[in-house]
């Protein structure tokens, strides 16, 4: 039993030291991003990135979402369009705050639930002969609570942009 028990306080005092350690050299300012190379000109890549409403048809983060309801305010393609989401256990808004037609897509995410939080995601087209290199980025702020969490949130952050870009590129690529 003793021994459990030592273990255990072992444990959590390494917790522990990860937690002060993490909060302490942590960077606050957060950022991620993943490229594809999607066989298909930049025109037919934008239709699917270019509007809120497009890229809702292949977004992994909505479809994951249960229960998800989404409200549209605009068509989704110009400065200041935005939508609404609400489901279980999440709530937010996203709105396009920058846009180049086929180059770049800029918007503001606010998080109402699980947590309430602000960041930006950016998805910039580049030609590369016939293709057309995606790349798509987030960037935030991260409070101390979230700093601990960093590498979870690298982990599902590649998870979640392979996916997307995976089924952006199924859907441009048709």
């Amino acid at each position: 039993m003793k021994t459990i028990l030592k273990i255990l306080g072992t444990i959590i005092l390494l917790l522990v030291v990860y937690g002060i350690i993490a909060i302490l050299t942590f960077s606050k300012d957060y950022h991620f991003e993943k490229s594809v190379t999607i066989n298909a000109p930049v025109e037919k890549v934008w239709q699917h990135v270019g509007s809120l409403k497009a890229y809702n048809t292949w977004d992994p983060f909505s479809k994951k979402v249960k229960d998800i309801k989404i409200t549209y305010s605009g068509e989704g393609d110009k400065i200041g369009d935005s939508y609404h989401w609400s489901g279980k256990k999440s709530e937010g808004e996203q709105a396009v705050i920058e846009t180049v037609p086929n180059q770049k897509l800029v918007t503001k995410l606010h998080f109402i639930k699980p947590f309430n939080g602000n960041a930006k995601g950016t998805f910039i087209l580049t030609p590369e002969g016939s293709a057309t290199k995606v790349t798509w980025m987030i960037d935030n702020e991260l409070n101390p609570v979230m700093k601990i969490m960093k590498p979870m949130m690298d982990m599902n952050m590649k998870k979640m942009f392979d996916k997307g870009l995976g089924d952006l590129k199924k859907l441009s690529e048709q």
